[in-house]
């Protein structure tokens, strides 16, 4: 199935299709230089399947981790395609999880001011969430992806048989980006991974996802209003990232719910329980609150937030930080 992401010059199509590594120089133009930026988590054979369908092909491996996701890795990024003699006309191709996207696609933002970019999302987070949309970024000073730009792919070839190698945590916190996306924007989604065992669905849940991101960025390319909703979660979970060893999406998990209603939150602790997302550990929260209050999204001593007090509605308001950081003590309690 191909969706696609309607932003005039710089709208995309994303296919959702099984097996389409296999055939991905039939989706993206391969017939010239091509970067391809994996990591050390990937499986090889994804990014071995894709250097031979490529007219020049050179691969660069990261280290697995968001400490890749740093000025020096960019800087490295940047000097194999000056010696590989890119041109405005080659490309980059990002093979792996949210953190290989980031870097690859700032790394392609900014040489020679933009070149091509094609995103291979091997996670299901990246699937779902962060292989779309156009944000690229890296981390600077332990603040999370506070230096980057919007820089739109040319295409996204979602391929759910590369999750068969994604360990049951990692899968877990995309399944959370999912959660949060639901909460926000489609109860029958909520309500189906209520009731239905995922491994029947992955599919429908992946496109449904895809479909709720796909419409806020149509609408909200640079986020200045309605796509602010994606951030659910984020200013609370991005300190609790900062200052505990939980990957993303745990994070995530755990941020949304001092955004619910009482009654929201109570089904959402029972549904992050069921994908063993509900881990609360030991939280410092004066680090959380520098961590997360030097987020980009906050404005002084308010920020942006997403609030949900029905499942498939949203409201956007601007909250004191004291007083956000008050709602996530009350309710993130071990």
């Amino acid at each position: 199935m191909k969706l696609h992401i309607n932003l005039g010059e710089n709208g995309y199509d994303i296919l959702v299709k099984r097996g389409a590594l296999k055939k991905a120089d039939e989706h993206m133009n391969l017939a010239r230089r091509v970067l391809i930026v994996t990591d050390s988590g990937v499986p090889k054979e994804y990014a071995e399947t894709l250097l031979p369908r490529c007219k020049d092909g050179v691969l660069f491996v990261l280290n697995q981790g968001e400490d890749s996701k740093c000025f020096a890795m960019l800087e490295k990024l940047l000097s194999v395609m000056l010696q590989h003699d890119f041109s405005r006309k080659d490309c980059v191709v990002a093979v792996g999880g949210g953190m290989v996207g980031d870097i690859s696609a700032f790394a392609a933002a900014s040489y020679m001011r933009g070149i091509d970019f094609y995103n291979v999302p091997t996670t299901l987070l990246s699937q779902v969430d962060s292989s779309i949309g156009g944000k690229c970024a890296v981390n600077l000073c332990g603040v999370k992806n506070i230096v980057g730009a919007f820089h739109q792919p040319k295409a996204v070839l979602i391929d759910p048989d590369l999750l068969k190698t994604l360990d049951k945590r990692q899968f877990a916190c995309g399944l959370a980006e999912v959660i949060k996306m639901a909460l926000t924007s489609e109860k029958e989604l909520f309500e189906l991974l209520e009731r239905e065992e995922l491994d029947a669905n992955l599919d429908e849940v992946i496109l449904r996802a895809l479909k709720i991101k796909a419409r806020v960025v149509d609408e909200d390319e640079k986020e200045q209003g309605v796509r602010k909703i994606l951030n659910f979660g984020h200013t609370i979970g991005h300190g609790i990232e900062s200052t505990t060893d939980l990957l993303h999406g745990e994070c995530v998990a755990l941020g949304l719910l001092p955004m619910c209603a009482p009654k929201v939150r109570e089904r959402a602790v029972a549904l992050l329980k069921k994908y063993d997302l509900y881990n609360l550990p030991a939280l410092n929260w004066e680090k959380i609150q520098d961590a997360a209050f030097h987020d980009k999204k906050a404005d002084g001593d308010t920020v942006c937030v997403t609030t949900v007090e029905e499942i498939g509605t949203y409201k956007l308001q601007s909250m004191k930080t004291i007083d956000v950081l008050k709602l996530a003590k009350d309710h993130l309690k071990g």
